[in-house]
């Protein structure tokens, strides 16, 4: 019997949350001695870590997982284990679609992933003569997920830091309360002790995720410390230059919230808030709790209070009876508050959700032109918001090297694979560092910059 190390490969699906568990899983296999490999093709195990969030998402996973369980039946791979949302969603169920999977390890069960790799006995033998799939699916407990000796999959000098996991919010399109639970936060000295070991191994900036940013610290097990608190300590923290808030939920968000970003200067003067829609009747349906008069008014108040913030937004389009002056007043509110950044989805029926059982369920067709015509009309805010940044100067971060040889950087207002990028033209940048640019025009949703000059010292006469 060969004595070699498990060679594993990784395919992380889904949302920056994923990702986290996808790291920390990567580091669990790394101190349990498996060989990583990026190369597929040269593996014995891959773990599928999945997203079960949008049917979209469902039928990526599946088509991954099917293709890994066809190079298992070809000889090419030992086993195929299955993680994640999806599994959580679907459980045994998803062995009927796609046979041949070896271990399912649902979200509750992540720290179950050297096991199910390895293929150690696990209980739950398929009845029959079908193979022995081992399971790890756990019910729900509240408890803290310890996201700390990742083996990241970002650069080197930015990270994910998750602050809370589940949701309380209950919107009716929404599943990920039945995937994730309700809401639970890590107390502070967890997420302070994540963050300082994340800055000793090179992160500068810190993106805060959860499934609702705003509600931590509150919910059935609240903590003495909220997100107002957990900005000012983060902020103290040695090392960090930037932190980046995101998934604000709008109903949540506090004066103290608004007073923390704008006072704290390493919080980025930046706020991921998916609005979803603006319509009353459609904020309603999907039960977000705020309605357009408190919407507008807060947007207003975090330009007001909050010294140039950037503020992104998601919406949803071809909700279940949205009707065209709903879509319209969608429609004349992107025009009118000019969002920096904005992203439209297209509306996804969930069968295990409220929405999902709701009458007047639109047409595919609808909902993608409605999509395609909110982003044509962001097309132009954004354009024109680009070309005003025209001969401006920022701090920007360098990420890396594109192909066209610019070198690929973001300003404060930019957060990495949702936003756009600022283009510098110049040679001899050092990935992750800071570079004060001039922004010289704009290619697409991406501004076009070069270095600014040094001005040379005044030498006096002697």
């Amino acid at each position: 019997m060969s004595t070699d190390p498990k060679k594993v490969a990784f395919v992380s699906l889904g949302c920056a949350k994923n990702l986290v568990d996808s790291e920390k899983m990567l580091g669990q296999l790394a101190e349990a001695g498996c060989a990583l490999t990026a190369d597929e093709q040269d593996a014995d195990v891959i773990v599928i870590n999945t997203c079960g969030f949008l049917q979209d998402s469902r039928s990526e996973a599946d088509d991954v997982i099917a293709e890994a369980v066809a190079r298992k039946e070809a000889g090419r791979l030992q086993r195929v284990v299955v993680a994640g949302c999806l599994v959580q969603r679907d459980q045994t169920t998803m062995l009927d679609r796609l046979p041949g999977i070896d271990a399912l390890v649902g979200v509750n069960n992540r720290d179950d992933i050297v096991d199910a790799v390895l293929g150690e006995p696990q209980g739950g033998t398929s009845s029959g003569a079908a193979p022995k799939v081992d399971m790890y699916l756990s019910d729900y407990h509240a408890f803290t997920q310890l996201d700390r000796a990742r083996l990241r999959l970002t650069p080197r000098h930015y990270a994910y830091l998750r602050i809370s996991e589940g949701c309380d919010q209950k919107c009716t399109f929404c599943t990920i309360p039945s995937i994730r639970g309700p809401m639970h936060a890590k107390p502070p000295q967890v997420v302070l002790a994540e963050a300082r070991e994340l800055v000793s191994d090179g992160v500068l900036e810190l993106h805060l995720i959860g499934q609702d940013t705003t509600s931590y610290g509150l919910g059935d097990h609240p903590l003495d410390t909220r997100l107002d608190g957990l900005l000012r300590m983060l902020n103290d923290v040695d090392g960090i230059r930037w932190v980046r808030l995101m998934y604000v939920y709008p109903s949540v968000m506090s004066d103290d919230i608004i007073d923390a970003i704008a006072d704290s200067p390493r919080v980025c003067n930046y706020i991921d808030i998916p609005l979803q829609h603006i319509s009353d009747r459609m904020l309603k349906a999907m039960h977000r709790r705020i309605n357009r008069a408190d919407t507008e008014a807060l947007l207003q108040k975090l330009r007001d209070r909050i010294p140039g913030v950037s503020i992104r937004t998601t919406l949803i389009s071809g909700f279940p009876g949205e009707t065209e002056g709903d879509f319209e007043e969608m429609c004349r509110f992107v025009e009118d508050f000019r969002f920096d950044a904005l992203g439209v989805f297209t509306y996804s029926q969930e069968p295990d959700t409220p929405a999902g059982r709701m009458k007047e369920q639109l047409p595919e067709e609808v909902k993608e032109q409605r999509r395609d015509h909110l982003m044509m009309l962001q097309q132009r805010v954004a354009f024109d918001l680009a070309d005003q940044r025209i001969g401006r100067e920022y701090e920007v971060l360098v990420d890396g090297m594109a192909e066209s040889g610019h070198y690929v950087a973001r300003h404060e207002g930019q957060a990495p694979a949702v936003d756009s990028v600022t283009l510098i033209e110049a040679t001899g940048l050092q990935v992750g560092s800071f570079v004060k640019v001039r922004v010289t025009g704009r290619e697409g949703y991406d501004l076009l910059a070069e270095p600014c000059k040094k001005s040379l010292p005044i030498l006096q006469a002697s």
